[in-house]
C-alpha cells in the first residue's frame, strides 16, 4: 500500500479542531471522507499536530496509505472531494512506509497574529485577534525570552491536557510588529495543549503595560495554572510549518 505525505492548509473556523470526533465536523474527519471517496474504502489519516477548534494551518502535515498508487493525481483528487470545505491539500508525495507524520516531526512552528487597532476587523475577521489597546511589541519580545529553553510549562498547560509531561523545550519565541499587525512566532519539537495561546495571552498583559516583563519568568517558575494570564482566542493561531530530518 503506497504511503503519501500531505501538506495541508485549512481555515479552522468551521471545524471542531483537527482530531476526528463522532458527529462533529473536524479537519481529520473531512480528509478521511475525501480519501475514502478517492480510494473506495476507509482511509486513516495521521496528522503532525492536533490543532484545537478554530485554529488554522498553512503547513499541517499528514500521511495516509492508499490501496493503489495514484501518482501525481492525489492532491487534485483529494481537493475535488474536499470542496466546498475550506481545506486544501497543497502537495502529496510518495514516502516510505517508515514515515510517520506525527512521530517523525522534529520541529513544529506556530504563528499567532494580533491586529492592534481600535476599529473592528473586516478582511481579517476570524483570522486574527483584535486588541484595541496599545501594545508594546518590544516589551513583549523581551518578556518572551524567559520562556525559551527547557522548562516545566504547567503554568501554560490546559487543565484537560493529556500530555505525559509538562516539560518541553521551546527553541524560539519572537514578537515582531508590522504596522498594526503583531506576530508571535515560536517553534519546538512539541507543545502541550493550548500552550501557545496561553503564552500569547500572558504576553498581551505585558504589552498593555499591566504587567512588567519579569512577570513572565515569575509565573513560569510558579508552575501554577492559576497564575497564567487570559488565554488568547483561537482565531489568531496558525500551525505554520512542520520540520522533518
Amino acid at each position: 500500500m503506497p504511503r503519501y505525505r500531505l501538506l495541508i492548509e485549512y481555515h479552522g473556523g468551521p471545524f471542531q479542531g483537527w482530531q476526528k470526533l463522532p458527529g462533529k465536523p473536524t479537519v481529520q474527519g473531512m480528509l478521511e471522507e475525501a480519501a475514502a471517496q478517492l480510494d473506495g474504502r476507509p482511509v486513516d489519516i495521521f496528522g503532525a499536530g492536533r490543532t484545537d477548534s478554530g485554529v488554522h494551518a498553512t503547513g499541517q502535515v499528514a500521511h495516509m496509505d492508499l490501496e493503489t498508487d495514484r501518482g501525481s493525481k492525489v492532491a487534485d483528487a483529494m481537493n475535488f472531494h474536499l470542496r466546498p470545505h475550506p481545506i486544501a491539500v497543497l502537495q502529496a508525495e510518495r514516502v516510505t512506509d517508515a514515515f510517520h507524520a506525527r512521530f517523525d516531526a522534529t520541529q513544529r512552528h506556530y504563528r499567532y497574529i494580533v491586529i492592534n487597532r481600535r476599529a473592528d476587523l473586516t478582511v481579517d475577521r476570524g483570522l486574527a485577534w483584535r486588541v484595541p489597546s496599545k501594545l508594546d511589541a518590544v516589551r513583549m519580545h523581551d518578556a518572551a525570552q524567559a520562556l525559551v529553553g527547557t522548562h516545566d510549562f504547567t503554568t501554560f498547560r490546559d487543565t484537560d491536557c493529556q500530555a505525559r509531561t509538562p516539560v518541553k523545550t521551546l527553541n524560539e519565541f519572537t514578537v515582531s510588529r508590522y504596522g498594526e499587525r503583531i506576530e508571535f512566532t515560536c517553534r519546538a519539537q512539541s507543545f502541550i495543549h493550548r500552550q501557545v495561546r496561553s503564552m500569547v495571552g500572558s504576553l498581551i498583559e505585558v504589552g498593555r503595560g499591566k504587567r512588567n516583563p519579569a512577570w513572565l519568568a515569575d509565573i513560569l517558575a510558579a508552575v501554577d495554572r492559576t497564575q497564567c494570564g487570559p488565554i488568547a482566542p483561537a482565531d489568531g493561531l496558525y500551525l505554520e510549518k512542520v520540520d522533518y530530518d
